[in-house]
Order: C-alpha cells, then structure tokens, then sequence
C-alpha cells in the first residue's frame, strides 16, 4: 500500500492514457481503469490524449465521456507522437498522483498497485517488465536505447521505455520534458530527475501481449525522432554547462 493508503485516504490519482489509432483497444483500457478504481476505492480520473487518430478513436472516446464524468479527453488534431501526448495529458491532471500508461493493452491499471507501496520512499516510481510480452526486434531495439541513453544522459533505470510510471504531480513542472515528443520522453524525465536531485524506484510489472492494433514503435521515423531529440538534448546540455562554466570563472572587479 502507498502511504496515503497507510494513512486512511483514498489515493488521489490522475492517470494518463495516450491514444493514436487504438479504437480497439482503448475502450477496454478505459473500462478495466474504471474497474480498479471501483474496487479500490481510487479517487481517480482517466485522461486520454487523442493524438490524431484517423481510426475512430476520438468519436469512441467522446461516447465514453458521455458514460463517465471522471473521462477527460485531450485532443490534438495532428499526430505529435507518443511523448506529446503524454506531456499533453499530464498537463490536465488534477490529482494529487499522476500515472501514465500505454493504452494497447499491454498494461493493465490494477497493475499499478504495484508501485504503490514505493511511493513512501520516492516522488517518482517506474515499473520494470516483467517478461515482455514483445517481438524479438522490439526487444533488441529496447536494449539498444537503454544502452545508448544511459551512455548519453547518465541514467540507469533497468527499463527506461516501460510504460507504467507513477509520480507526485508537484514534481511536474521539474520534470516535464522541453524536447521529447516521441519515444525519447522516458530518457528526458529521467535526465531531469537525476539533474533535480529527486528520488525514484522501481519494481517488476506484469507486461501483456497486444491483441489488437498495430504498434508503432519500432517505425523508423520514430527512431529517427528519438535520435533527433536526443541531439537536441545533449546541445542544450552542452550549451547550459559551457554558460555556467563561464559564470564560475568570472571576476569581478571591485573599483
């Protein structure tokens, strides 16, 4: 249990779904979501990032919030990629946490019980996938990333891209990624944890097979986006070291 839980209170959880192009899997996300917060007595709401869909997803997710008032739909009318959706809608969250998940179903909310009981210890938890539930080329491009992220940001998280997160949403605004649209925003706000001094834990998490839709992961314009920001990351680093540097090492001169 968490330590809101210890104390007697309903957790207060905002949790993030991004969406592009899941009409047959979001619905079931939603459900289940809602499910877990019935039976855990969560004070929680869904936010769901439409990122452009052209499958039908927006006009099912608008049918839903009819359903559920604790439903908030974010929309963005062009795709903007995995991580702006995220970004998209952490923004919105009201809670006192902020969850995110990816909404193919390789994840199950419930699951999210899990990182509860870390959350005495840290203001941000990441899952690790258990036994995951991927291709063979999903996994190697996985390890890949991790290796080259943890070379390039000084970060080690055993599996930075697992999309089950729990945070404290004071921490939001430390956090919030200035680069990463894509498949990068894990490395971001692990980058930005580390260089805020702010604690984080991990934990195992189950990871489920996908039965529907189709990923988009291992797109090579999405690996192509990822190397871009990654780019952008490192310059601004570079940039803000040297300005700093420069600082230091100035005399003042008193007349």
């Amino acid at each position: 249990m968490s330590n809101q839980q210890l104390s007697g209170d309903a957790l207060s959880l905002s949790l993030v779904l991004p969406c592009f192009n899941e009409r047959l899997n979001i619905e079931r996300t939603i459900r289940t979501t809602q499910e877990w917060f019935k039976q855990d007595q969560i004070d929680g709401e869904i936010i769901v990032t439409d990122d452009g869909s052209s499958d039908g997803s927006l006009e099912l997710l608008e049918q839903l919030a009819h359903e559920m008032p604790n439903l908030k739909i974010v929309h963005h009318t062009k795709n903007q990629g995995y991580g702006a959706a995220i970004r998209s809608g952490c923004d919105q969250a009201e809670k006192r946490w902020i969850a995110f998940m990816d909404s193919d179903g390789q994840f199950q909310a419930r699951d999210i019980a899990r990182l509860l009981p870390l959350t005495a210890e840290a203001d941000y938890v990441t899952g690790i996938r258990e036994k995951r539930a991927d291709t063979l080329q999903r996994r190697i491009n996985s390890r890949m990333y991790n290796l080259l992220v943890r070379f390039l940001l000084g970060v080690h998280p055993t599996d930075i891209n697992c999309g089950m997160k729990i945070f404290r949403r004071r921490i939001w605004n430390t956090i919030r990624p200035v680069y990463a649209t894509g498949a990068l925003i894990n490395g971001e706000m692990f980058f930005a944890l580390k260089n805020a001094g702010i604690q984080w834990r991990e934990t195992l998490v189950p990871h489920y097979p996908r039965t529907a839709g189709t990923p988009t992961g291992a797109n090579p314009r999405v690996i192509l986006r990822m190397f871009k920001e990654l780019w952008q990351l490192k310059t601004a680093q570079k940039a803000a070291a040297a300005r700093h540097s420069a600082l230091s090492s100035t005399t003042i001169v008193k007349a």
